[in-house]
């Protein structure tokens, strides 16, 4: 797996001469965010050799490489989820490569359910905790040169990035949610007696992807911000019929208020 990323770095890097310092994973629906970004290269996944590529609506499936919050960054325009069929090793691969590109610090999107009580659809939640429901990514042989073994997870997410986050919602007039996310294998749907076990255990939101790719960027020494759209509700009295397509309009729908917190954090690195 070490000498494929290295090869993968490598082509990227003979075509793009370019050295990102923040990563960016857009979730379902929210690839808007590249409107913003100064591109300067951009690489469909399926040119990429050892990359995956997207089969999911809403996952355009681009490698984009520019500038934004006077930042160099690298951000996938789409990512890849375990209920894909892929193993947890290609789920988490483009990671490891922006790892290896230099990237510093990473950001993450995605849509989510809210299982919270308190949350209303199209409400923005920054994710200050998870539980992971999904084979861990880390499971299998162990490659020193990636971090240790058994990572710290103490704070997997940036408490200085969360409070700087919640300033600018703030100065802005945004109204943010702050709590824990539920990474759960999908792809359906949940059951109400799921959101229910979700909310028992503690889970504000619920989703399918996300907690995998902070695993392993903490494994390797990276900060990560990471933050939820909530696109449906599953509080008994508001569970109703949800599709993808549905995810897709309300999550972009609200990208113009995520697009604003992300680009003000970056530019503050």
């Amino acid at each position: 797996m070490l000498e494929k990323i290295k090869s993968t770095v490598s082509y990227i890097q003979d075509k793009t001469k370019f050295s990102p310092e923040v990563g960016i994973i857009l979730g379902t629906g929210l690839g808007g965010l590249v409107k913003d970004i100064k591109i300067e290269h951009s690489l469909d996944y399926d040119t990429i050799p050892g990359f995956p590529v997207s089969t999911v609506d809403g996952h355009h499936g681009r490698l984009i490489f520019g500038e934004l919050g006077g930042k160099k960054i690298v951000a996938m325009q789409g990512r890849f989820h375990y209920y894909e069929g892929y193993p947890m090793e290609m789920v988490i691969f483009p990671v490891r490569v922006m790892k290896f590109l230099g990237i510093k610090t990473l950001f993450v999107s995605n849509a989510s359910g809210g299982v919270n009580p308190y949350y209303e659809i199209g409400d923005l939640m920054i994710i200050n905790d998870h539980i992971n429901l999904i084979p861990n990514p880390l499971i299998g042989k162990h490659i020193p040169e990636f971090g240790a073994r058994f990572p710290d997870m103490s704070e997997p997410y940036d408490l200085k990035l969360i409070e700087a986050a919640k300033e600018i919602a703030k100065k802005n007039n945004l109204k943010v949610q702050e709590g824990c996310y539920v990474a759960t294998t999908g792809p359906t749907f949940e059951t109400p007696k799921e959101y229910q076990y979700f909310r028992i255990l503690g889970g504000d939101t619920v989703g399918m992807s996300t907690v995998p790719e902070v695993i392993i960027a903490r494994q390797m020494g990276i900060p990560c911000f990471a933050i939820s759209i909530i696109t449906d509700l599953g509080v008994p009295g508001k569970i109703v019929e949800v599709t993808h397509e549905e995810v897709q309009k309300v999550a972009a729908k609200a990208e113009t208020k995520m697009t604003l917190i992300m680009e003000e954090l970056i530019s503050q690195l």
